[in-house]
């Protein structure tokens, strides 16, 4: 059972209200877990626990599916989450030093969150982008054949927000 505080925080009423909306529950998990990942913004043990009882569903098959894509993260993600390309083309064009000027402005590791909770800093495999490599994206916009000395104007567009 659930030791989840409902009453205590609206998201969870929100996510069951989606769940409860689904006309089949059948195979809608991945649909599920995107929707309480945009809700609580990732998908800590309590949250997969809610799902895996209002689906009702085992926590390891949902525990295994938030493994498995790695769309899904169990933890807390930046206001402005920045994910720097790994893939070959942007990695051969210097994406890994990208990567470690954006860790060295940030004073965070991969993976971490700035102590302000501003930024959070992530890799990924490929974005489909291999022209403009390397790709950053900080949020939802794309910065192309970013360079290290492109990333302090980068953070700075962010500064005042």
């Amino acid at each position: 059972m659930c030791t989840c505080s409902v009453k205590e925080d609206p998201r969870f009423t929100e996510l069951a209200d989606f769940i409860a909306s689904l006309p089949d529950r059948k195979g809608e998990l991945i649909t599920v877990l995107h929707k309480a990942q945009g809700i609580f913004g990732y998908l800590p043990r309590e949250v997969q626990e809610f799902v895996a009882e209002h689906m009702e569903l085992s926590l390891a098959k949902v525990y295994g599916v938030v493994k498995f894509y790695s769309f899904f993260t169990m933890t807390p993600k930046g206001r402005f989450p920045i994910s720097v390309c790994m893939g070959t083309a942007c990695y051969v064009r210097g994406a890994e030093d990208v990567v470690a000027e954006l860790s060295k402005q940030l004073n965070i590791a991969v993976g971490e969150v700035t102590e302000d909770g501003k930024f959070s800093l992530d890799t990924l495999r490929c974005v489909g982008a291999c022209g403009l490599a390397p790709v950053v994206i900080v949020g939802e916009k794309v910065y192309g054949r970013v360079v290290p000395k492109d990333i302090e104007g980068i953070l700075a567009e962010y500064a005042q927000a």
